[in-house]
Order: C-alpha cells, then structure tokens, then sequence
C-alpha cells in the first residue's frame, strides 16, 4: 500500500533570527514550569548539579545554585538531570554512571536537600536515559533499566515531593529481548493518566511506541505503535522524540526517523515536517510548536507554518510562557542560551 505523506517543511517561511542570551554555563539543560509561571532550570557542570529560576517572563533568570554535587553524573548525549514541580514545590532526579537514580526536594527557605532513591535495585538505570513529569499532587519518572540484564521501561511515582517513591513498576518489556538501548523516553503526567513515549526494537525496527496508565502508574495498557511507517534500523538512532497532551487530552508526538522529523496523533498517519534531529515539542495556547537541530542550528517551527533559525546548538527544549509566548532553550559548546519566541 502506497502511503502520501503531506510535507509541511515544503511549504514553509523563513523567518528572522532571534537575539539569544546565554543563561549558563553548562550541558544538558531541563526546564519547568510552575502553577504561578515561574520557571525552574537545571542542568550538569561536571559532577555538580545546577539550578537557576525565573519569573514568569523567562527573559532573565538568578545566579547558578548548587544542588548537589553527585559523583560521575550523567550530564552528556541526552542524559542529564530532569526536573519537575507538583504542590510540594521544585524536584529535581539525577543519574550516576553506576546507574543509579537520586531525587532532591527545594524546601521552603530554598535549600536543596538529597531525599530518596528512585530505582528500588541498585545500579539498574546505567544508561542514565530518563524523564520527569509532574501534576500537582504526583511526580512519575521513567528510565531505562537493566534489571534482568535487558533494557525495559520502568518507572516510579512519588506522592511526596520526591521524599519517598513507590515500588519500581515495569511500564514496557519488548518481546524481542530489548527497547532501543540509547533513546531517551518521554512522560507526561496529567490526573491520573501516565503516558510514556519511547524507542521500541521490534521486529528489527526502530519504531517509537506510546503506552498510557489510567491509575497513576501503577497498571499500563498496549503499547501503540506511532505512525504508519516503520525503519529497520540495525543500530541505535539515540533519539527518542518528545510528546505533549492537547487540551483534549490526545497525544500529540513528534520524532525522527532517517533524517526526517514527523509528527502526528496515534493512530494517524505520520507528517512530514522537516529534516534533522534532537525534536521537541510543546502547546501553546493549544497550538503545537516544534524544534529540532538542523545541520548544527536550532530550528522553530511555529504555528502557521513559519520556521525560526535560532541559532547554533543542539537538544533543544520548548516551554510555554503565556497564550501568545514561549521560551526555547539549548546547548552550545558547553553553554545554555535561551530566546523568547512569540507566537
């Protein structure tokens, strides 16, 4: 069956280059945003982990502040500490080269304190692969784990602000022996519905799946394949994609796959919206908004078809500031820039 692929990226206007600010000096860069706006930014510097805030604006954020220095920290290649709010305020996880994830918990005068572990077995997380999703009340990370000596998707949810976690569930195992060894998953936490997005080995493709909980976590459904298409693939593309869910609760998912970069809703045919990789998305004002490294540049795809350059950089991030506003932020040589965007 012949499938058409409506192309997008053929129809789009270029745009002018944003002015960008560096805000860090650092790799790996996460970013959240709180119920009041303010954003929350971490980030590695060798074996230490950094934290920077800023109001609702995003055009300026505090002095770097020192979480915690964690020994071989991953902080490269996609993995690098996440960070996430709920009512109990700003927590931050963080993978070691053994493979072994921590959770740290700003407490009310602002001091970070180290709270608990987040894999129940020790050393399972070594591909220090992992994601970070809050709701008010919940937090659930997920990771690549080892135990059984074969990569699955496992998760966790703490109920506490990361003081304690819940018994490890494991969200997905491929029939085929392994999950895509080196693809960062995603997560997304909203009521009580998990959805995780992941890089699945199947039948020898490379295929990215999405899997959903209706319990917070603690039972997951099928896991649905995404797109029509498939790429077989005898290697590691070590790019997991990024998702977020509508205001009508639908999965929205974009992704890479041999040089291109495709979006589209489960059970939909695929997009095509430009060439690269390293993709993110996020909504705004319900609208969806994409970037992605396109031969060494950020690139912004905006509502209305009309693509942004921003610069040299890689492993971008999108967060929505207000209805008509969003910040994106990326890694360049060791440094974090940031630019507003506005829709």
């Amino acid at each position: 069956m012949l499938f058409l692929i409506f192309c997008l990226s053929c129809s789009q206007k270029p745009a002018e280059v944003s002015t960008t600010s560096v805000i860090a000096n650092g790799q790996m860069p996460n970013i959240a945003r709180d119920k009041g706006g303010d954003l929350h930014l971490v980030y590695g510097a060798g074996d230490s982990i950094m934290y920077e805030r800023s109001n609702i604006d995003g055009k300026s954020f505090s002095d770097p502040s020192l979480v915690a220095v964690l020994p071989k920290l991953a902080a490269s290649h996609m993995r690098g500490p996440q960070i996430s709010t709920s009512s109990y305020g700003v927590t931050i996880i963080a993978c070691n080269s053994r493979g072994d994830i921590f959770s740290f918990l700003m407490d009310k005068s602002g001091k970070w304190i180290q709270t608990a572990k987040v894999n129940d077995r020790d050393t399972v997380a070594k591909e220090g692969l992992m994601a970070f999703s809050g709701d008010d009340q919940n937090l659930f990370a997920v990771w690549l784990d080892l135990r059984d000596k074969h990569n699955k998707i496992y998760g966790a949810r703490s109920d506490n602000g990361g003081n304690s976690w819940s018994k490890n569930v494991m969200i997905y195992a491929s029939p085929d022996t392994t999950v895509c060894e080196c693809c960062k998953p995603s997560v997304a936490l909203k009521g009580n519905n998990v959805y995780v997005m992941f890089r699945n080995w199947l039948h020898g493709n490379r295929d990215l799946y999405l899997i959903q909980s209706r319990d917070l976590g603690n039972s997951f459904g099928q896991a649905e394949k995404i797109g029509n298409e498939s790429w077989a693939l005898d290697g590691c593309p070590m790019d997991g994609g990024a998702f977020v869910i509508n205001d009508a609760d639908r999965p929205q998912t974009v992704w890479f796959r041999k040089g291109d970069i495709f979006t589209c809703e489960p059970g939909k045919q695929e997009v095509h919206i430009g060439e690269g990789r390293a993709c993110t998305m996020e909504l705004v004002n319900n609208k969806n908004v994409y970037a992605w490294t396109e031969k060494g540049e950020v690139v912004c795809l905006m509502p209305g078809n009309q693509k942004k350059f921003l610069g040299k950089g890689q492993l971008p991030l999108l967060k929505s500031l207000d209805d008509d506003h969003l910040i994106c932020i990326w890694e360049n040589e060791k440094k974090i820039q940031s630019v507003i965007l506005s829709l």
